[in-house]
């Protein structure tokens, strides 16, 4: 089962000063979507051994923050963090991934991609751009089931 996504657009720009130090350390490409900024590592240990000073990061002016690289086993791993809206560091954030699969699949030339977020708790997802749409999919399992009544 694959979740249904639009795609963001990311356009490239220089990096607020606040989210460099939030990070402490520059990408080497940094992205504004609509809701988030997505920052580009050069290596998936640049992305594990990312400790973002949190106060800061909740001044960055966005939803969140993305970082990524490729990846080692996969073809690209994330982490992203949002504190602005109470979410220190998401285990797997799909709507990151709507970011994310565009710009790696331009980078590996490829319509379906395997990614990794590396939280805690951590993710495996296979992706797949369609252009205007993104799916992502990934092993599951159900927590709760409830009904709704209005």
């Amino acid at each position: 089962m694959y979740l249904d996504f639009p795609v963001d657009s990311i356009n490239e720009i220089d990096p607020p000063e606040i989210l460099i130090n939030a990070l402490g350390t520059s990408p080497q490409e940094i992205y504004q979507g609509r809701e988030d900024y997505l920052a580009i590592f050069e290596h998936e240990q640049d992305i594990l051994s990312i400790d973002p000073d949190m106060r800061l990061m909740s001044h960055v002016p966005s939803r969140g923050v993305i970082v990524s690289s490729r990846g080692r086993e996969v073809d690209f791993v994330s982490r992203f963090f949002a504190p602005r809206v109470g979410v220190l560091e998401d285990p797997v954030t799909g709507s990151a991934h709507t970011t994310l699969v565009p710009y790696w699949s331009s980078k590996w030339n490829k319509l379906e991609l395997s990614a990794r977020q590396l939280s805690k708790r951590g993710g495996e997802l296979i992706c797949r751009n369609l252009g205007e749409r993104v799916q992502i999919g990934g092993r599951t399992l159900t927590y709760l089931v409830g009904e709704i009544s209005v």
